[in-house]
Formats: structure tokens, C-alpha cells, sequence
């Protein structure tokens, strides 16, 4: 047997008769959002322009940083940390060019705008909590975080809106050409479209859907045990659940079942689904779902692609969780498998 592998129950005042299958028990890091998207606004150049004295404004740098406040961010438990924005007026005194329109909360427009800790900004090693530092700059009071990172921190507000300035300043970076006759594209509508400047194509936003699936046994409702795998490319010790894209003509089910045959030669049923998260890294949306495996199949890394997987237990993850097993990192906690992990660690088997 797997080392790894328990076969013991996972909670004690737990039963087969009084465990439901798991549900997700928060929404993802990147999934909260509270502004109000307002497509009708973007095609009012009048009613953007005139809003513009009362708006507030993202700040975001070449690499999908933004300001936070920094007694918060460096606080010894940081959540719900808001965004440093800024009254529009202060970037500029009307609407300049460029200025991406994300939405409005609270009766209140809401822009993005690029921008620079700049020059004498210093540096931060800010860690939170997974034993991954990162340099962050540090500037005036604000630290510059990066949505991939620290977007689990943010309040619902802060991480609606970075999360669609992200997603589409990386939309922008790729879409500066006609994808029909290659000719350049402008912006339209405050950054929501693009048309080509010598064909007329218009073009909007594109996602890539991929699929994210928490594979656990077959014992009980949930199992006692959990399928994880890690790429080769990822930090030592690091595991998460298996992900792949969705490929043209395929199903989000049949994209599970052949993700994980492929990546790890396992076969899986009772595929459910859980929920899902913008991804704009740079531009998927995570569509996370559940299923079942026999837990004695052999596992097949693929090669190349998963340097190695294993059956944890329940118990594992959950020290995992809470930083108590030196062996296994799991998935930071932007990203929904950190959610799914969560939410199946807690459940009855």
C-alpha cells in the first residue's frame, strides 16, 4: 500500500449515513466581485466622460501589480486589504486615453489605468504564509502586490477589480493585431473591444476554458483520499489537484476524464461539478469539478508533464493546510484548488 495512503476514518463523529458529498464552503479568492460591470456605459462616451470628476481609479504596472495600503498587506493577518485607488482627477483632469473603464460599486466609476511604483520605490520580501517570499516594491506608504499571489488577501471589491484589470491589460498585450489580415487594432469602449484599423474587424475579450478536477477514492461519499500531482516546473514539495485546457469539440466532462487518463493513466467516474474562477494568467477561466477513482488504480505520471503523483490521505491535507507537514505544499491560496482542497478536507468521508 501507498504510504500515503489512510485507510482510517476521517473524522470520528463522522459516518457513511451523515456525510453529503463536498461542496466548495467559500467562493474562490478571484470569483468575488462586487462592482457592477455596466456594459451599457461603454458605449457613452458623454455619460464616461462626465463621470470621470467623481471616479476612482486602479493603478496597475507593466507586470498586473497594484497599490495596497502597507500596515494592512504587512499586518500579522492580512484579509479583506482594500486597493490604494485614486480620485481620477489626481491621474488626470479628464478622461485620458487609455484609461480602462472596470465597473462601477456603490454609485462610484471605477478605471485602470497604467502606472509605475516609480523610480525610488524600494523593495519588500512579503511572505504570506506559504514559504514563498516575493519582492514586492514599496513606495509612499503602498506595496505593489500581484493578483496571482496575494489576490486571496483582497477584499471582494479589490479583487473583482484587479482581476478584471488584469484580464484585460493582458487581453490588450495580445490582441494588437487583426487576427483576420494582421493589421493593427485600436481600443474601443474603454477597453472592452478592439477594432482593426484597416479591415474593420471588431474583436472583444476571449477565455480559454480549463478544467480543474479534485479526484478522490471511492470510499464512503468523499473518500479518505486525495489524487495530487506536481509539474516540474513548480517550487519543491509543491502538489495540487490535476488541470488541463479544454480542447476544440470536447465537453467539460469529457476534458476531465481525459486530462487525468492522460496525466496520470488514472480512469474516473461521477464527475460533479463545483464551481469555477477567473484565471487571467493569461486568460482562463478555472472550471473546478469533483470525481471518483479506483484508489488501488495505478497511478502513471505522464512523462514530461507531471514529474509525480500520489494518493494523500485526508489527514495529510489537512496538516498540509495548516502548515504542519513539511513534505507536501499545497496550492497557494488565489487559486480554486486551494479552495477545493480546503472545502474536501473538512468534509465527512
Amino acid at each position: 500500500m501507498n504510504p500515503a495512503i489512510s485507510m482510517t476514518p476521517a473524522h470520528s463523529g463522522a459516518s457513511a449515513n451523515d456525510a453529503v458529498p463536498f461542496r466548495l464552503s467559500s467562493p474562490p479568492a478571484l470569483s468575488r466581485s462586487t462592482a457592477d460591470r455596466q456594459e451599457a456605459l461603454r458605449t457613452d462616451p458623454e455619460r464616461m466622460r462626465a463621470g470621470w470628476s467623481s471616479a476612482r481609479v486602479v493603478r496597475v504596472d507593466s507586470h498586473g501589480r497594484s497599490p495596497v495600503p502597507h500596515e494592512l498587506i504587512t499586518s500579522a493577518d492580512p484579509r479583506d486589504v482594500p486597493l490604494s485607488t485614486t480620485p481620477a482627477p489626481d491621474v488626470a483632469p479628464e478622461l485620458p486615453d487609455g484609461a480602462v473603464f472596470l465597473g462601477q460599486w456603490q454609485e462610484t466609476d471605477y478605471w485602470a489605468v497604467l502606472a509605475d511604483p516609480g523610480a525610488d520605490a524600494g523593495s519588500l520580501p512579503l511572505d504570506l504564509g506559504w514559504g514563498l517570499p516575493t519582492e514586492v516594491p514599496v513606495a509612499r506608504g503602498e506595496v505593489w502586490v500581484d493578483l496571482r499571489t496575494h489576490g486571496m488577501v483582497l477584499g471582494d471589491t479589490a479583487a473583482g477589480l484587479l482581476t478584471t484589470a488584469v484580464a484585460l491589460r493582458n487581453w490588450h498585450r495580445r490582441a494588437r493585431h487583426c487576427a483576420l489580415c494582421g493589421g493593427p487594432t485600436g481600443l474601443r469602449q474603454y477597453g472592452w473591444a478592439s477594432v482593426c484599423e484597416e479591415c474593420g474587424r471588431e474583436e472583444y475579450p476571449r477565455t480559454d476554458p480549463a478544467v480543474i478536477c479534485l479526484v478522490h477514492d471511492d470510499i464512503g461519499v468523499n473518500g479518505e483520499n486525495v489524487l495530487l500531482a506536481r509539474s516540474p516546473v513548480w517550487p519543491a514539495k509543491r502538489y495540487s489537484v490535476l488541470a488541463g485546457f479544454v480542447e476544440a469539440g470536447e465537453s467539460l466532462e469529457l476534458c476531465v476524464e481525459r486530462e487525468i487518463r492522460e496525466e496520470v493513466g488514472v480512469a474516473v467516474r461521477d464527475i460533479r461539478y463545483l464551481g469555477s474562477q477567473p484565471w487571467p494568467f493569461p486568460r482562463s477561466i478555472m472550471i473546478g469539478f469533483a470525481a471518483r477513482a479506483d484508489v488501488a488504480a495505478r497511478v502513471t505520471p505522464a512523462e514530461g508533464e507531471i514529474e509525480d503523483a500520489m494518493w494523500v490521505s485526508r489527514e495529510r491535507v489537512r496538516a498540509a493546510l495548516t502548515r504542519n507537514d513539511p513534505d507536501l505544499r499545497l496550492a497557494g491560496g488565489t487559486s480554486i484548488a486551494h479552495v477545493m482542497l480546503r472545502a474536501w478536507a473538512e468534509a465527512g468521508n
